[in-house]
């Protein structure tokens, strides 16, 4: 293992301000944020004119039932949800009347029921156009290169999601045993089906518009001096292409696919039975015989995504806790060995030049730090963490360290002003003590805190922004429906940039995390 003096990374070596925000929060009239330019530009806007350098995505992956980034279809394709069909429009593959429904839909949240039903089928009517147009349509490039540049996944993607569809939405381990696992499907004379090879089109046609107008968005962003840091869950689906291609990676039944261990955290302080998460842990020895291939094509296609990556759950690396699959709960999990630092190595070795962050929050094993400090990733720090306990709390800004990202809270936070508010008074008057303030208006003392800590960067969720309470919570952990569906206004974006902004910019020139260019 490298020593401490000579860790395997070490390119946070700057200070800087970020914001944090997924895509799907942003304004529009589609029924969901989506990559348009009239809603990303006064984001740019707001963010160039306060001095932040960062913007901070949740994962941009298909996401299933519940919704969530972090449990998606597939760990290499985006998510439709969030392609701009004004720009079908104006290549005549919709009408104006094809958006209509979805223009009824609510614009200061997400009801991903309606969006599912309204959705979908204005997406299949645009490539039922595209289709008979003669595929002239193409305004990011050439499409058969597009799916040349991704064939590493595309094709088993788009069929596995055609499959869904033609077993009405059944997990794939209780499909027909000659299509349950990819290298059997393609075997099968389902594959080569008309209708099914068409749907499988739709899906890839998709992610042809999904990845153009991504990449239009990270023009911009770039143009703007900006980075984006993308989000990679350390566990997959198990309902995922993922799995169903690449079964031999992880630890399912070799017959059924079934998992045989999924993961989970085991009981601590904020809850009795811990977290049954249910996704499939990794045989990490097959993993290890193939030199970690499959990990380094998912990094490098996150890479391709953003400037930089944080890694969900980064202690996985060293210990994961796994649960038998039937467990009802997480409290029968075991502690079991992960790569360790074999797998970074490897990184640094394949892609030496790529910037990574380790989400490491909670309660850590020294073999944990150790890992960390090996690595040289950046970890995290959560102010809402920092109270009500004692002077060495780890979260406190003076026990921070400059190799750190430090958040008021994240997307699995309440809001400053929301957590405040419902935290019981010991927190809130260590709090109002250690910040000397009298805590009205906490979301700007946590970012003020943030911005003078020792942490070379510092990323704030645009609601704490805005001053917003708990109705702007984006996610609860544990909590099954209501999640992700928190959106903003145009309006409200208008008055935080003329308001605040300067405030902000003020801020990060006092602090030394002004963009270099700036300065």
């Amino acid at each position: 293992m490298p020593s401490a003096n000579s860790p395997l990374f070490n390119w946070l070596t700057s200070r800087s301000a970020g914001l944090l925000l997924h895509p799907t929060s942003l304004p529009s009239d589609q029924g969901i944020g989506v990559l348009q330019e009239s809603a990303v530009e006064p984001l740019l806007d707001f963010m160039e004119s306060s001095g932040l350098s960062q913007w901070q995505t949740c994962p941009l992956g298909p996401t299933g039932f519940g919704d969530s980034p972090y449990q998606c279809f597939s760990s290499f394709a985006g998510n439709p949800y969030l392609v701009d069909l004004q720009v079908l429009v104006e290549a005549k593959l919709l009408t104006p009347g094809d958006l209509v429904p979805l223009q009824s839909l609510p614009r200061e949240s997400i009801d991903y029921g309606l969006l599912y039903e309204q959705k979908w089928p204005v997406l299949f009517k645009a490539y039922a156009a595209w289709e008979a147009s003669g595929r002239e349509f193409q305004p990011y490039g050439s499409y058969p290169e597009f799916c040349a540049s991704q064939s590493d996944w595309l094709d088993g993607y788009t069929h596995f999601m055609a499959l869904k569809q033609h077993f009405e939405g059944a997990a794939w381990w209780s499909w027909p045993t000659e299509v349950r696992f990819e290298s059997k499907a393609r075997k099968s004379k389902l594959w080569k089906n008309k209708e099914l090879s068409r749907v499988a089109g739709a899906y890839s046609f998709f992610q042809y518009l999904f990845f153009g107008q991504w990449n239009r968005v990270r023009e911009r962003v770039r143009a703007r001096g900006i980075q984006i840091i993308g989000d990679v869950p350390i566990f997959v689906a198990a309902d995922s292409s993922d799995v169903w291609g690449n079964p031999q990676l992880f630890q399912v039944d070799p017959k059924s696919g079934y998992p045989l261990r999924v993961a989970g955290v085991p009981p601590d302080y904020f809850s009795e039975d811990g977290q049954l998460w249910g996704n499939p842990l990794y045989d990490w020895d097959a993993h290890r015989q193939e030199k970690y291939a499959w990990w380094l094509t998912r990094l490098q296609a996150n890479i391709d995504l953003s400037d930089i990556v944080r890694i969900d759950h980064f202690r996985g690396f060293d210990t994961y806790w796994s649960i038998p699959a039937d467990a009802k709960t997480a409290k029968t999990g075991e502690w079991r060995k992960g790569p360790g630092v074999d797998f970074f190595e490897t990184v640094k070795k394949e892609l030496p030049t790529c910037r990574l962050i380790a989400e490491d929050l909670g309660e850590l094993a020294p073999s944990v730090v150790e890992l960390r400090e090996a690595t040289g990733l950046p970890g995290m720090a959560i102010l809402q963490f920092a109270f009500g306990g004692d002077a060495s709390n780890l979260y406190l800004p003076h026990n921070l360290r400059a190799n750190s990202i430090v958040y008021p809270g994240t997307h699995d936070n309440d809001t400053s002003m929301g957590w405040y508010r419902s935290a019981p008074d010991p927190i809130r008057e260590h709090a109002n003590r250690y910040l000397r303030v009298p805590g009205e208006n906490i979301g700007w003392d946590l970012i003020r805190s943030a911005y003078s800590s020792v942490s070379s960067m510092a990323v704030i969720p645009l609601q704490d922004f805005m001053s917003l309470g708990s109705a702007a919570r984006f996610n609860t952990p544990g909590k099954p429906q209501g999640n992700w569906q928190w959106r903003f206004c145009a309006s409200q974006l208008a008055e935080l940039n003329k308001d605040s902004s300067a405030y902000i910019r003020e801020l990060a020139e006092l602090n030394g995390r002004l963009p270099e260019s700036t300065d």
